[in-house]
């Protein structure tokens, strides 16, 4: 089978915004997704940034975690995988001691799952600086 590179949008995607990057990536004829990195914020916001998408982001890594789990998911059902098909994540913190409160999220959605992880801490991440955590991921569907 030919290789096919497909750009998959969720059901809550606003074209009016002009994203530098795919939210997520299917590759059939290998089935691989890659997932764009997310955070708590939603995934189709402005670019330049306006501040004022940012102002419903809790302070809380937990709840910043959960979000951002949330914009996973939907990327994942989007293009027809689980929390299960995800087998690489690269997770950056701006603060590695949440990386237990972090987890106890983590946990809740991945079950007994354990995909590969990569967790770094960064100095700050690109979309605003309340942000605390950023996931990027690939997923084997089908």
């Amino acid at each position: 089978m030919a290789r096919k590179i497909e750009v998959i949008h969720t059901a809550d995607r606003d074209s009016s915004m002009n994203l530098p990057y795919a939210p997520t990536i299917k590759v059939t004829g290998g089935s691989l997704l890659f997932l764009a990195g997310v955070t708590a914020a939603k995934v189709y916001h402005n670019h330049p940034h306006i501040e004022s998408e940012f102002d419903h982001i809790p302070e809380g890594v937990s709840e910043q975690t959960r979000m951002a789990l949330e914009n996973v998911r939907k990327g994942l059902e989007a293009g027809g995988g689980t929390f299960s098909d995800i087998v690489q994540v690269t997770r950056f913190l701006t603060d590695i001691d949440q990386q237990d409160e972090l987890n106890q999220v983590w946990w809740e959605y991945f079950g007994d799952h354990r995909p590969g992880t990569a967790t770094i801490e960064v100095s700050r991440l690109a979309a605003h600086p309340k942000l605390k955590l950023e996931l990027s991921a690939i997923a084997v569907v089908d």
